[in-house]
């Protein structure tokens, strides 16, 4: 809120030009960097295994369920952090997009500015895909379903912010296909066509069947069961990304392996 475009305040969408006068805000930097907490090195070890395709361009990673992608809001490090700490020549790094704390798998990672900025590019006309498999509670008779409701974020609940349906919300597009029908449960996968937060768990609870583990728009009596399967995490997987960089004529497509604890609710439903 301290922000000002020629000495004045600005709505946020406001696009500056040139000749602009910005001013912002003196940021008080704290005289040792030892008081803020470090990856350790388990965990860049881990994220340097969990590497699944990496060229001079980007990196794309599988994320693990519980890492935020980076820091704030109490988190003294995120995923980008680390990576940043374990690459300390490497100056360029940046995330492309996001993942919710809880939700594992494909996360991009560029090194150059300039793959950045194609990659969002590509991303705001709908050139990225993005699929994700998820485990819901319930069944599903058809085999594909779409769900087309707008998303109103930050809406109060107890002093928690979630999303919610809500017509005057932003337009949110989610294809779901089923994968595998299991004893009471449904494994989807689900593809966005709009990229709008929680939009796959908030659609997943709008259709009667929530995804399993979600302890914020799930459904408690599925969460204990499948706690009891050993499922404590959401079970939200961003399986497959694929995109064509603007020089090429072949698709590149990276997917991420489910991790062993959510292929065991699996094998147990199965059997």
């Amino acid at each position: 809120g301290e922000v000002r475009v020629n000495k004045g305040r600005v709505a946020p969408n406001y696009r500056i030009v040139d000749g602009d006068q910005i001013r912002i805000p003196p940021i008080r930097v704290s005289e040792s960097s030892n008081s803020a907490a470090s990856p350790h090195q388990g965990l860049l070890a881990r994220l340097e295994r969990s590497i699944l395709y990496e060229d001079d361009k980007i990196l794309v990673i599988n994320k693990p369920s519980g890492l935020a992608v980076h820091g704030g809001s109490g988190l003294d490090y995120g995923l980008i952090e680390a990576l940043r700490a374990s690459r300390p020549k490497e100056k360029g790094l940046e995330l492309v997009h996001r993942l919710d704390r809880d939700t594992s798998g494909c996360l991009m990672v560029t090194k150059k500015r300039s793959a950045l900025r194609t990659l969002h590019e590509l991303i705001r006309s709908g050139r990225v895909e993005k699929r994700y498999l998820a485990l819901v509670a319930g069944k599903w008779r058809r085999d594909k379903v779409t769900a087309d409701a707008p998303l109103l974020k930050n809406v109060e609940r107890g002093g928690e912010r979630i999303v919610r349906v809500n017509p005057t919300g932003k337009q949110a597009v989610t294809h779901f296909t089923v994968m595998e029908r299991l004893r009471g449960y449904t494994l989807v996968n689900a593809l966005l066509e709009t990229g709008r937060t929680h939009q796959i768990r908030v659609h997943a609870a709008h259709l009667g069947t929530p995804i399993c583990g979600d302890t914020k728009y799930g459904d408690p009596q599925s969460n204990d069961t499948v706690k009891k399967m050993g499922l404590n995490r959401l079970f939200l997987h961003a399986v497959e990304l694929r995109f064509r960089w603007p020089d090429e004529k072949r698709a590149q497509v990276f997917t991420a392996p489910l991790d062993e604890k959510l292929e065991g609710v699996l094998k147990r439903l199965r059997s």
